[in-house]
């Protein structure tokens, strides 16, 4: 069982996914942040592969992810960092992209090597439905590979439910029609959106999206679904931190309402 699916069949509420942007703060960061992460508490990690046209991400991933690429973050070199992590946790990982990364890297090579370094599913937002389903649906299950799709308020339930189709382990629940980043509150068009999805009775789980940014946002999203995705809020924190592993317990403190606790000093690139 791939370890997305394990997770899912294993912890039923408030799963905790917190998103960052490989090559961010510094280049060779990848391995302090999974690790630190998964000493937090997190439940499921999802890594950015940096882009130079990222479409559906806000100005803070933007941000992180130009200053990654100006580090010298390539996907080879990604790869590798994340070969070396997988020796040293079991956590599941989600690589977080383009499609026309994949493309270019090569469709069954990414693939080859997701699974060679120890990624257990991607999320490619610009992933058209027919051509997934069409084309690279085999190759995805030949190498064991979860597949996430989106949905936002504004996706018809036709497609909703061609999504739950397709998906392999979680589907994407986007919590407004906007780009990625932190908001304030949830409203109650977005609570009667997660009702409305939730009345549909999907097979598979969602984790919402977009806008969760701390305790509150974070206990709202897990009323309506089984957990929640942070991104923005997280690489905020980050590109002020000083130790990485003090900055990812404090702010992993803060989502889930618990207190935090010092650590040893720790230096990062």
């Amino acid at each position: 069982m791939n370890r997305i699916e394990k997770l899912f069949a294993e912890r039923q509420k408030d799963i905790l996914n917190i998103y960052f942007t490989a090559g961010y703060p510094g280049l060779n960061d990848t391995e302090t942040i999974i690790l630190s992460l998964e000493k937090a508490g997190v439940d499921l990690i999802e890594i950015g592969m940096p882009y130079s046209d990222p479409l559906a991400d806000g100005p803070t991933i933007q941000e992180s992810g130009q200053i990654a690429l100006q580090n010298g973050m390539t996907l080879d070199l990604l790869f590798q960092q994340i070969a070396s992590t997988r020796s040293k946790t079991e956590i599941p990982l989600v690589m977080m992209g383009y499609f026309n990364q994949v493309m270019q890297y090569g469709e069954e090579r990414f693939l080859k090597a997701c699974v060679n370094a120890g990624v257990d599913g991607l999320i490619l937002p610009d992933l058209p439905l027919y051509e997934y389903e069409h084309q690279f649906k085999d190759l995805f299950e030949k190498y064991g590979l979860c597949i996430s799709f989106l949905i936002t308020p504004q996706t018809p339930e036709e497609r909703i439910k061609k999504v739950d189709e397709l998906t392999r382990g979680f589907i994407y629940m986007v919590s407004n029609a906007s780009i990625t980043g932190a908001k304030k509150g949830i409203s109650e068009q977005q609570v009667d959106y997660f009702e409305r999805i939730g009345a549909m009775q999907l097979s598979h789980p969602r984790l919402i999206g977009f806008g969760i940014s701390d305790h509150e946002t974070f206990s709202t999203a897990c009323q309506y679904s089984k957990g929640a995705i942070i991104g923005s809020a997280y690489i905020k924190k980050m590109s002020k931190s000083e130790n990485i592993e003090q900055t990812t317990l404090d702010f992993v403190s803060m989502v889930r309402g618990r207190r935090s606790s010092a650590v040893s000093p720790q230096s990062s690139d």
